[in-house]
């Protein structure tokens, strides 16, 4: 395989890392400030983000996963995955590089690791996929109550519909063709007909807030670096 072929695989691979508050691939945001892959199989890889005091726990699960994204390639000898420009860096990179864990990264700081936080924002992550598919249904006439007694195999093919699939499986949800709609993102319950305007608000304002956020940060990452980072673009695989 060639280096640049090489170098694309492992671009790929970041494209499955997310930042876990906006739901999109640490590539597509432009946190991979640059990509290396030796002829030998020794991947280099530098992340960056919008700000010097992003949270560090957002920041350690990008890291972690990006090595273990990393790591899993055939023919891949060692990996250096390494964030610069951050407060708690050297913290951080040591963590992931030592396989220690959140708790141990950050001892004496840190009570728990990352699970329910994690958890938390692919809820959400659930609950904005659910409003990005139900919108253009709404739009075209549904009723909202309609809208519950839709299974997932009753909606039109989309990669919006793909994304919601993902999501709910990443919490153990059900996502086949027989699975309602609209669910609670914490139990996997149907949503009744009563509730369908509530839920379908929430879903919302929880995408708006999104979308709001990786606005922001987009911008304070333009205004803080120059450059595009290493596969950059404007959508990712999701």
């Amino acid at each position: 395989m060639t280096a640049t072929a090489e170098r694309s695989r492992v671009l790929s691979a970041l494209d499955l890392v997310r930042d876990p508050e906006l739901d999109e691939p640490i590539t597509t945001l432009g946190f991979v400030s640059s990509c290396h892959v030796s002829a030998a199989g020794d991947v280099v890889v530098r992340l960056r983000l919008p700000t010097y005091f992003c949270a560090p726990n957002f920041a350690f699960l990008m890291v972690a996963d990006a090595y273990d994204v990393l790591a899993a390639l055939p023919e891949v000898r060692s990996v250096d995955v390494t964030l610069e420009d951050h407060f708690a860096a050297d913290q951080i990179n040591a963590g992931v590089a030592a396989r220690a864990g959140f708790v141990a990264a950050f001892d004496g700081e840190a009570a728990d690791e990352l699970d329910d936080l994690r958890r938390t924002f692919v809820s959400k992550a659930m609950l904005a996929g659910t409003d990005q598919v139900c919108r253009p249904l709404v739009a075209s006439g549904t009723d909202p109550v309609e809208l519950t007694r839709l299974t997932l195999g009753d909606v039109p093919p989309s990669a919006d519909l793909d994304r919601l699939r993902r999501r709910r499986a990443e919490l153990g949800l059900r996502s086949d063709d027989g699975a309602p709609l609209l669910v609670d993102p914490g139990t996997g319950a149907p949503i009744a007909a009563a509730g369908a305007p509530k839920y379908l608000g929430l879903a919302r304002l929880t995408q708006t807030g999104i979308e709001a956020n990786t606005g922001i940060c987009r911008g304070m990452l333009r205004h803080r670096y120059a450059g595009a980072g290493a596969g950059e673009s404007e959508e990712g695989p999701g």
